[in-house]
């Protein structure tokens, strides 16, 4: 979503790393820069100007003028000032361990309610919640038939009664779930394509009832501005605790997330990142600066690798490194662990470094897919031992995974390479008393 701000401010901080001393002249210039990039983003013009004026007054400091790095200096300030923008810390949720806890999902139709709702409910069961969905859309046509399915296929209940009203349906749910000794009930209310006085009224009726114990304003990032207008109103009306912001993932400039908090006074609390069920993460503002500023997320990085790489998987694969028998299945069962921590081009971006060398690179997110249906037309035997993969066998490999037999061959001549580098490793790691060389070898 980002992505052409992080250009913009990449060429800003480029000009100034250029210049061996700042002055005010320059520093004025670069602050221009910097507004004129976030107005282009979408972000609340009071937002920008308010921004732009805390980093020129900030930047003209000594600290910034008398650095021996100025230009670093001064992409820390900004840095700094668009974490603070987005909230400055991550805040946590507190849940009661003694009673239900309660979270009501507000906002227009369109803005991803109903999928944000199951997707929370994934979240809250992976942390150790016992989930119930509550079906309170009675006027979105199939909203509860959507809400039904979702929490069929992740296993999660859902209580809808279509013969009911909403309030009655959340009175109904709450005693269920009491009943059930479940932890936590979410709502999804009704929502209506603008702001009305009944859509309000009984939003505001389903929080009388069930007190919840956070209220979430559900926003589509990719409407813009008119997303933080939104919020401004129902933040008026019902005082909501958090944000999500959904379809982060898309090609909108990104103004709302920068400009909700200030508007508001109320922070994101989580982004919609994918359309799969998995697809929520916690929003965490130093991080989301550090990327728009093409620092990288090493640190999320790390925690989607520990979220879906298979521990006991990665010895096993250490140990067959060791005796050099690593074979096609072996690399198939990394890629797929790969697959599963999201688009390869997501992944580099999170690499410090890495956004910027990548610009004017195409990421072909389909490549591993082509490699995992090349393997996938091999045989057993054809994936243990690969030499007697024939010309024969190629062109009935390429013709059932859709590809090439180039491209068969270019897989097979990577995996002897990498074969044969594991081989090397293999005996430096022996002669040194170190396995860390052998774990190198392993994407994780």
């Amino acid at each position: 979503m980002f992505e052409e701000l992080s250009n913009r401010f990449d060429s800003i901080f480029k000009k100034l790393r250029g210049r061996g001393k700042l002055t005010e002249e320059n520093i004025s210039e670069a602050v221009r820069d910097v507004k004129r990039a976030l107005l282009e983003a979408d972000v609340n013009y009071k937002v920008v100007k308010k921004f732009s004026a805390h980093v020129q007054e900030k930047a003209l400091g000594s600290q910034v003028l008398q650095s021996i790095t100025p230009g670093q200096q001064f992409v820390k300030l900004v840095h700094d000032e668009l974490t603070g923008l987005m909230g400055g810390s991550t805040r946590q949720i507190k849940f009661h361990n003694n009673r239900l806890n309660v979270i009501v999902l507000a906002g227009l139709q369109g803005s991803g309610k109903t999928t944000a709702s199951a997707k929370l409910a994934l979240h809250f069961r992976k942390q150790g919640h016992r989930p119930l969905l509550v079906a309170c859309d009675m006027y979105r046509a199939a909203a509860v038939d959507q809400l039904e399915t979702l929490g069929k296929s992740l296993n999660i209940p859902v209580y809808s009664d279509r013969s009911k009203k909403p309030v009655e349906i959340a009175k109904n749910a709450l005693e269920y779930a009491k009943d059930e000794s479940l932890s936590l009930v979410i709502i999804d209310t009704a929502g209506r394509l603008h702001i009305d006085t009944e859509m309000m009224a009984e939003l505001k009726e389903i929080c009388s009832l069930s007190k919840p114990d956070e209220i979430f304003f559900v926003a589509d990032a990719m409407t813009g501005q008119d997303a933080v207008n939104v919020a401004e109103q129902f933040h008026r009306e019902v005082n909501f605790s958090g944000v999500i912001l959904t379809k982060l993932d898309g090609d909108a400039r990104g103004g709302a997330a920068l400009s909700i908090l200030d508007v508001t006074g109320v922070p994101v609390q989580y982004v919609g990142v994918s359309e799969k069920p998995d697809g929520l993460e916690v929003f965490h503002p130093e991080r989301m600066a550090s990327r728009i500023l093409g620092m990288g997320d090493i640190i999320s990085l790390v925690e989607r690798a520990q979220e879906t790489v298979d521990l006991e998987q990665n010895k096993k694969l250490e140990k067959k490194i060791r005796k050099n028998i690593f074979t096609l299945q072996d690399f198939l069962d990394q890629l797929r662990q790969i697959k599963k921590m999201g688009p390869l081009s997501d992944l580099l971006a999170m690499i410090p470094g890495m956004g910027r060398q990548l610009q004017n690179t195409e990421i072909d997110n389909s490549a591993l897919g082509k490699i995992e249906a090349i393997i996938c037309s091999m045989t057993k035997v054809e994936r243990e031992k690969p030499q007697i993969i024939d010309g024969n066998r190629k062109r009935r490999i390429a013709s059932g995974s859709g590809t090439t037999v180039q491209d068969v061959n270019k897989l097979l001549k990577q995996f002897d390479t990498m074969k044969q580098m594991m081989k090397r490793m293999n005996k430096i790691a022996g002669k040194r008393g170190q396995n860390a060389a052998l774990r190198s070898l392993s994407p994780f």
